[in-house]
């Protein structure tokens, strides 16, 4: 996951505002998340269970991910279709719903675990972050997707304007 942020930050970076924001809140969700997950080079030995300070900052860190694709970054690939015709139009709307699934199942996780994780919950937990990732690193893929097609779009209209 943290590769793919960096590849697609050193491919895009630069183009526009919102989306550089965006890779930059990415990139925090993924350390966030590997953190939480005792992935390398964040592994704990002992493995213990995260405070509730740590899986709320994860927690917090992913809702501002999802805001900001939400209200600045997908508004931007909109309207950016609206000029570049239907083709991104269809992409847009063919990946949207996909992309909806994860934020729903974020949205779930936040509601469970982001002010009440508690050692009843631990055993849920693990499982729920793990498909958390899995969704993200979907969710992420197709994302690049759309940023690909509004740079490449963008590109292709600074360039013939």
């Amino acid at each position: 996951m943290y590769r793919r942020v960096q590849a697609a930050q050193q491919k895009w970076g630069g183009a526009l505002t919102a989306i550089d924001h965006w890779l930059e809140e990415r990139q925090q969700l993924i350390i966030s998340y590997c953190k939480l997950a005792g992935l390398p080079p964040f592994d704990d030995k002992q493995r213990a269970k995260p405070s509730q300070e740590a899986v709320q900052e994860f927690c917090q860190i992913l809702m501002d991910y999802l805001s900001a694709g939400h209200f600045e970054v997908y508004e931007q690939i909109v309207s950016e279709c609206a000029v570049n015709g239907t083709d991104s139009r269809q992409l847009a709307n063919r990946l949207y719903p996909k992309i909806a699934a994860s934020t729903d199942l974020a949205l779930d996780f936040n509601d469970k675990y982001a002010d009440h994780f508690s050692t009843r919950q631990s055993g849920a937990f693990d499982l729920e972050l793990s498909d958390l990732g899995q969704a993200l690193e979907e969710r992420f893929e197709l994302e690049d997707e759309l940023i690909h097609t509004l740079h490449h779009k963008h590109s292709d209209r600074q360039t013939t304007a």
